[in-house]
């Protein structure tokens, strides 16, 4: 894809909080333009789509073209927004009632290439376990995520969020 349209994408995600509530419509109007510039199955402007949906509460709607933008390649065309892709999804799938879809989906992004989404990835995927009643798995997660950022106690913390999942002895 050009340069010029992933700046206009990115030029429309950054208004919008601009819009109101009531105005969802209009922002996912403002999306389906730039995604109309590319073909139908173009898994791109079925990934915006998605996030526009998703991003406006209407997860049930997002869960689909986040599918088929990854079943059209997404992770070829962009890895970040295939990973991206995989996490909204993930999350739209908890919030319509599958978590176990989104443990599936999310477990192998554990041992993925690391970038900036790990953490997101561990967040998301803890949402989803818990969904499952598996919250100490959750917890151990965001844990190990969280434990790296801290200023002090890392290697605690890591400890903790092993032994939440270490079968006991």
């Amino acid at each position: 894809m050009d340069q010029d349209w992933e700046e206009r994408v990115r030029a429309a995600w950054a208004a919008f909080d601009d819009y109101a509530e009531e105005d969802a419509a209009d922002f996912r109007a403002v999306v389906d333009a730039l995604a109309d510039e590319l073909p139908a199955d173009n898994p791109l402007g079925l990934f915006e789509r998605a996030c526009a949906w998703d991003s406006t509460g209407h997860s049930d709607r997002a869960v689909p073209l986040y599918r088929e933008a990854l079943e059209r390649g997404l992770g070829e065309a962009s890895a970040y927004k295939g990973r991206r892709a995989k996490i909204q999804l993930s999350s739209s799938l908890r919030n319509t009632g599958h978590p176990e879809e989104g443990v599936k989906l999310l477990s192998p992004e554990l041992v993925a290439p690391s970038d900036e989404l790990d953490d997101a990835v561990r967040a998301t995927l803890a949402l989803c376990l818990s969904s499952m009643g598996r919250d100490r798995e959750g917890l151990s997660l965001v844990l190990g995520a969280l434990a790296p950022h801290l200023p002090r106690y890392q290697r605690s913390m890591a400890t903790y969020a092993r032994l939440l999942v270490e079968p006991e002895e």
